[in-house]
């Protein structure tokens, strides 16, 4: 491949280009340095995702000890992926500038330090402040691990094979959060579900200096705080905006808060489009495949993050398993998922995106819809079978779907094209909650009935969240008592029901998306 006109801002990859013209039979092995480099980098990756779904198991814990409302409950989960989802794209053009393994070691003891005052945080408030806080903090390293793992693996069918293991284990972490949870929490507080960040990442401060070279963009451009602060103020109101309008109908901010997020991001757009080093290229989403692609991407991530944040409750405070034993529950799905990303790429090869993809996601829609016809307190055999069958075409199309992304893309575009996959996931996770987090509070409070002699308070709590309702019921005598965990557990159900009916929707759109989007992919790469 001949490109004379490739762009003196891309060295490494200029580098690796002409030695690839030098000897094109001859392969440059990385030496076991870098593949070590390799292990230590996925330590970051590992800790983000895991961060991004661990929190689910430890939400009734969390709602006991601190008693959080429900609107505040899914600002606990959404803080966090909002941040990161809204500053990564800013933090990969920092990294450019300043050093990416500088930005690495910088973020890492930031998220650190972080984690353990979100372990001992008293309040409800400052749990979310604390997972803002980690936010920022981990948009520093998702954006630095990928762009030195670039550098590190200077041949690009082995740099191909170390970013495969990197998404690899981006979805690992993501697939395992529930399971670490409930290990953590069958022996400790639900602190230590942010404490497991200290020794995961305190090897990081002594293996990154040894191990990783420093790499930076030696013309970077220049950095837009306009852009980022419209970043986030585009998803900061729009999420905002959906939970209320959930939680307090159309007489809330709600509706002024969706209008002024949608002008902040039709802002952000065409300033992007105005630029000439635009923080993210919103021309690449003029490429059918690659906004297809990253649509499915982020309605996978809704459907995954959604169904984990009811059932982990469900599991737990209905059908009453312990934190390890909810766990255990969806490993089935979990190890499915993990083995359908790994499994779908010989397929791809033979099976065209626009049929696989709208294939998978259709086995994502059959698990929500086995949820909304079989659930119930007796039998968690349907959640298992649900879970496998979302795992698998979750693991598929989003194997697919990244892939998609980054073949769509321009060469010269990869940076860009990795930015907008990672803040699709992220902007996936915060819409999960928000979405179906709040329809399902909705659905909970209109459904719940409650016994007349609870006071004031007992009543607002029961009726804020399914552990609040868990909770008071505890709190009276046998029989009333128990008829107000009857009710909160059969009103959450039925949103349930609800939430997944839109599980359901949400999948089969995102398969009509696909299969009208990913016509024509190959055209796209030509291009």
């Amino acid at each position: 491949m001949t490109n004379t006109t490739e762009p003196v801002t891309q060295p490494i990859e200029r580098v690796t280009n002409t030695a690839a013209h030098v000897d094109p039979g001859r392969t440059s092995r990385a030496p076991r340095r870098a593949w070590f480099a390799l292990v230590v980098l996925m330590l970051p990756v590992l800790l983000v995702s895991v961060d991004n779904t661990v929190l689910s198991f430890a939400l009734p814990a969390i709602s006991r000890d601190l008693a959080p409302t429900a609107a505040q409950q899914l600002w606990i989960i959404d803080a966090y992926p909002l941040v990161l989802a809204g500053l990564l794209v800013a933090m990969g053009n920092a990294g450019d500038r300043f050093g990416r393994r500088r930005l690495l070691l910088i973020g890492s003891t930031g998220f650190a330090v972080v984690s353990i005052v979100a372990a001992f945080a008293p309040t409800a408030e400052a749990l979310i402040s604390a997972r803002a806080a980690l936010g920022f903090f981990g948009a520093m390293l998702m954006p630095s691990t990928l762009s030195l793992l670039r550098a590190v693996f200077t041949d690009r069918e082995q740099r191909r094979l170390a970013i495969a293991i990197w998404a690899s284990g981006f979805a690992a972490g993501s697939a395992l959060g529930p399971l670490v949870g409930g290990l953590l929490l069958e022996h400790f507080a639900w602190g230590s579900v942010f404490l497991l960040a200290v020794p995961v990442l305190v090897p990081m401060f002594v293996l990154v200096p040894l191990l990783v070279p420093e790499s930076r963009d030696p013309a970077p451009g220049r950095i837009d705080v306009l852009s980022t602060v419209l970043s986030l103020a585009a998803m900061g109101p729009i999420v905002y905006g959906i939970k209320s309008l959930a939680t307090e109908g159309v007489d809330g901010f709600g509706v002024q808060a969706i209008v002024l997020g949608t002008f902040c991001a039709l802002w952000f757009v065409r300033r992007q489009l105005r630029s000439g080093s635009p923080m993210l290229d919103v021309r690449l989403f003029r490429q059918g495949s690659f906004g297809g692609a990253v649509l499915v991407n982020l309605f996978s991530v809704i459907a995954l993050v959604g169904f984990l944040y009811f059932v982990s409750q469900h599991l737990q405070l209905i059908a009453g398993l312990s934190p390890v034993q909810a766990g255990l529950a969806l490993v089935p799905g979990l190890v499915a998922m993990i083995v359908a990303g790994l499994v779908v790429v010989p397929i791809a090869r033979r099976v065209r995106p626009r049929v696989l993809v709208p294939v998978a996601l259709g086995l994502s829609a059959a698990g929500y819809l086995v949820i909304a016809l079989t659930t119930s307190a007796e039998s968690i055999a349907p959640i298992v079978v649900a879970f496998v069958l979302l795992g698998v075409g979750i693991g598929s199309a989003e194997t697919v779907s990244n892939e998609l992304i980054l073949s769509s893309a321009p060469p010269a575009k990869a940076g860009a094209a990795s930015a907008v996959s990672e803040t699709a996931y992220e902007l996936g996770a915060v819409l999960g909650t928000a979405v179906l987090g709040s329809i399902l509070a909705s659905q909970f409070r209109a459904g719940i009935v409650l016994p007349s002699i609870l006071t004031d308070a007992q009543a607002d709590a029961a009726r804020e969240t399914l552990a609040g309702a868990v909770t008071v019921s505890e709190q009276l005598p046998g029989a009333i008592g128990a008829e107000l965990a009857a009710s909160a557990a059969h009103a959450f159900d039925g949103g349930v029901v609800v939430t997944s009916l839109i599980g359901v929707a949400l999948m089969v759109a995102a398969a009509i998306v696909a299969a009208v989007a990913l016509r024509n992919p190959g055209s796209s790469r030509a291009e």
